[in-house]
């Protein structure tokens, strides 16, 4: 028997966007603009694995969860799980692979299924939450936000809508796949809204959105920067979204340098081939600055290690190891320094 999940979290989508332009009308360009969103993504013509992906969530087996556990570090569904849900489950959420962002667990620690992804995306979190301004009751934005992950702790963290945002045909249904276990356990429970959905996923990049929605109180860039051909462009882009005073959470590839300094690869950086700029922390403060953010600061620097990106059995293919200089790891195999991410806190 087939599931519903991704027809009922759209619906709940829609709903979360409508009630917003009631309030907001510059939320309605959204909801007129959000049909041709989930079509598109789910069209063959444009992703030959749509209608794989789609049927790999729709025939996830029903389990009985216990708790939903937003807060912790793999993000984790208590259930209970038969050896056939568990391999029906495992051969599943495998056609979905590669997982990039997570951790997730569903099930228990013995028997349950343990998604560990290339990423150990809970680090960055730790790294990034002290350091934010309160979530709870807040509206966010996940720009490039991947499988959710961070959506799901943003949602923990007390946000009263979050909203993703990636153009992934993989990671828009590899969300859905954790939606389907997640079920209503992020609903709010305030009385005029009892039972919506706070946690959503739109399959688009920042640039489809509706320009200058001002919509949020709180949006997220993490791991996009460097791979605008723009980055002022992006900047401005993100400030749209904002609301006066609100908070940007910025997180990218940085170099050593002065407020002068910008490497700018000749051609592939730690083997991808979409890196464009990476600046100085002093540097991109300064570009902040311009753009016209306010109290920029920046909160944390950390050289990405081996063990925080790394091949799983859930990630098969090259990770952070293969892309280093084997007798030399503080430089990628380009020669280039090793990558270093810095998060930077700005208001609006």
């Amino acid at each position: 028997m087939l599931n519903d999940t991704i027809f009922h979290a759209e619906r709940e989508l829609y709903l979360t966007l409508l009630e917003l332009s009631q309030q907001y009308p510059s939320a309605y360009e959204w909801l007129t603009r959000l049909p041709t969103w989930l079509n598109d993504i789910k069209d063959k013509a444009n992703y030959a694995h749509a209608p794989a992906y789609q049927a790999s969530v729709a025939r996830l087996p029903s389990l009985t969860v216990n708790h939903v556990d937003l807060n912790s570090d793999t993000l984790t569904i208590e259930a209970s799980l038969n050896e056939s849900q568990r391999k029906q489950t495992t051969a599943l959420l495998k056609q979905l692979m590669p997982w990039r962002k997570g951790p997730f667990q569903i099930g228990d620690d013995e028997s349950g299924i343990k998604i560990d992804t290339e990423w150990h995306s809970d680090w960055k979190w730790q790294r990034v939450a002290p350091h934010l301004s309160r979530l709870d009751g807040r509206r966010v934005l996940d720009v490039g936000g991947g499988s959710g992950y961070h959506g799901w702790r943003m949602a923990g963290a007390g946000a009263d809508t979050v909203i993703v945002i990636d153009p992934s045909c993989l990671f828009y249904h590899q969300f859905m796949a954790i939606r389907h276990f997640v079920g209503a356990a992020d609903a709010h429970t305030h009385a005029h809204e009892t039972g919506r959905y706070r946690t959503h996923y739109i399959p688009v990049p920042l640039e489809a959105l509706p320009e200058h929605s001002q919509l949020f109180d709180t949006v997220f860039s993490m791991g996009v920067l460097y791979h605008r051909q723009s980055p002022f462009e992006h900047l401005q882009q993100l400030k749209g979204q904002l609301i006066k005073g609100g908070e940007l959470v910025l997180e990218t590839l940085v170099i050593e340098g002065d407020a002068n300094t910008v490497l700018v690869p000749h051609d592939r950086y730690a083997q991808m081939n979409n890196v464009y700029f990476l600046p100085s922390v002093a540097a991109l403060i300064g570009w902040l600055e311009k753009a016209g953010f306010s109290d920029v600061r920046c909160v944390d620097v950390a050289v990405t290690s081996i063990e925080e990106q790394r091949k799983t059995e859930w990630m098969t293919y090259h990770s952070l190891a293969d892309f280093l200089d084997p007798n030399d790891a503080t430089k990628t195999i380009e020669g280039y320094p090793a990558p270093m991410r810095a998060t930077l806190i700005a208001k609006k």
